[in-house]
């Protein structure tokens, strides 16, 4: 019983691929996916040829993540909704104004990285409803096939490595001279504070002369 099943599933398999092999040559070549009568075959093969053939992706499709470095404000708000945590960000605060964005978004922070891991994704686009900018979109590119899955971390920078180190000790020594520049305002009115109290404790008293009960016309004259 068990091999005639097996025989009678085999030659099912076997009936469909000689139908598909028997129709190679009735396919024209010029009608490719492209072709907006590709779906309306009746006969045809079963497979696209791919890579020479894509299957359309629709313009609402929404796959690989893209960033606009240039828009972005390095919120970190994508980062932290990301329920895989696919996306790393790093940031230095600027001493200098960085300009806008192109919504008229002050920019305060430089991008040494931000870091999408594709591997990771799973596509819900959370993070791009919650940009304020939307630097951060999902495009409808979904091939990029690889050996090594650490290429399918895709990274942008606004700075190089050396540049980041440099901005980083600008900001530290801003934040010093800043802080040193309070604590002098802040010894320099406890002075001028000691200054006034001594100076009101040194003020003179005047003491006045007690008032005689006596009358000029009382004084005897000698």
């Amino acid at each position: 019983m068990i091999s005639f099943n097996f025989a009678k599933n085999l030659w099912t398999g076997l009936k469909l691929t000689f139908q598909h092999l028997s129709k190679l040559n009735q396919r024209k070549k010029d009608n490719f996916v492209e072709s907006p009568n590709y779906f309306k075959q009746s006969d045809g093969l079963v497979t696209i040829k791919y890579p020479k053939e894509n299957i359309p992706v629709p313009d609402i499709g929404r796959y690989q993540l893209h960033l606009d470095i240039e828009d972005c404000i390095g919120c970190d708000q994508c980062a932290r909704i990301c329920p895989v945590n696919c996306i790393e960000i790093e940031t230095i605060r600027s001493v200098d104004d960085l300009g806008m964005t192109s919504d008229g978004t002050k920019k305060k922070l430089y991008l040494p990285k931000f870091d999408i891991d594709m591997a990771k994704c799973c596509f819900c686009g959370l993070c791009t409803v919650v940009c304020p900018t939307e630097c951060l979109i999902m495009t409808k590119d979904y091939d990029y096939p690889t050996l090594n899955i650490s290429e399918l971390n895709f990274h942008w920078e606004d700075i190089n490595s050396e540049q980041a180190e440099a901005k980083r000790k600008e900001w530290e020594e801003y934040e010093l001279a800043k802080k040193q520049a309070k604590l002098n305002a802040i010894k320099s009115e406890s002075k001028t504070q000691q200054t006034n109290d001594v100076n009101v404790q040194k003020k003179p008293i005047i003491k006045l002369k007690p008032k005689s009960d006596k009358k000029e016309d009382d004084i005897p004259n000698h």
